[in-house]
């Protein structure tokens, strides 16, 4: 059996840049021991594997050690494996274990709407301080764990202890503030999933766009992820939803033969 693989790096417009994630187009579902165990052997943060289902597709994301609810780079890269199969295609739609994602494609930018998450004040464990070695007075939950810092330099000196991080009860912990050139920047951090930094990450931004249009009363925002990789999303609010926006180029093509 032969699978073809992609991968896509996501949220940049450069190789070796954004977030790169794996995406294998299916006629039909593959067990998930198999989607995992391929996952696993890709161990880049997502792979997604998606099948075509009438006029829309459906799409599921493996980091390596397990499925997650919701992917933004991996969608955004699925989206653009659709585009190049097919450059008449201007609309994609997903079913997901998220709902209903869509993306545009507008001129080399990918435009998804994603679901919009309220994070909500959290009385967070001495641990989670002892793991990201910083002092935070404003910390929040949604999915993941919000920490607010005071600038984008503190964001950058972040060196967390993964080993203590993996016990916090989360998905991910993200760290974010005002930024100095984009209205804010973060990190992410999921070493329970098998992903100590994950370079660019879409899905935080459903918390942090909500949260940072709340604050700086705008609804159209220019984020950016500074992992070593680095990442730029323009990104809106719209009340229950957010739009996440970002560019992707092919690194790679090829085939899984098993």
């Amino acid at each position: 059996m032969n699978i073809d693989l992609y991968q896509v790096d996501a949220f940049t417009d450069r190789p070796f840049h954004g977030n790169p994630a794996a995406i294998c187009p299916l006629e039909s579902w593959l067990s998930d021991e198999l989607m995992q165990a391929i996952a696993a052997e890709n161990n880049l943060s997502e792979t997604a594997f998606l099948v075509s289902a009438g006029n829309r597709y459906q799409l599921r994301w493996f980091t390596p050690v397990s499925e997650v609810d919701l992917c933004g780079h991996a969608t955004l890269a699925a989206a653009f494996v659709v585009f190049l199969q097919n450059d008449t295609v201007r609309r994609v739609e997903f079913d997901t274990r998220s709902g209903l994602l869509a993306v545009e494609k507008d001129g080399a930018w990918f435009r998804m709407d994603f679901p919009a998450w309220t994070a909500a004040p959290f009385a967070a464990p001495a641990l989670l301080f002892d793991a990201l070695r910083v002092e935070a007075k404003e910390i929040y939950k949604a999915r993941d764990v919000l920490v607010v810092l005071n600038s984008e330099s503190e964001i950058k000196a972040v060196q967390p202890d993964f080993a203590l991080l993996e016990q916090i009860d989360a998905l991910g912990v993200v760290v974010s503030a005002r930024g100095t050139d984009a209205d804010f920047v973060s990190r992410f951090f999921a070493p329970r999933e098998g992903i100590p930094e994950d370079p660019v990450t879409g899905s935080s931004h459903s918390m942090l766009v909500p949260f940072w249009a709340k604050r700086l009363h705008k609804t159209e925002l220019l984020a950016k992820q500074l992992s070593k990789r680095g990442g730029v999303l323009r990104c809106r609010h719209y009340g229950d939803r957010v739009e996440i926006a970002g560019q992707a180029v092919l690194f790679s093509r090829g085939l899984i033969c098993l």
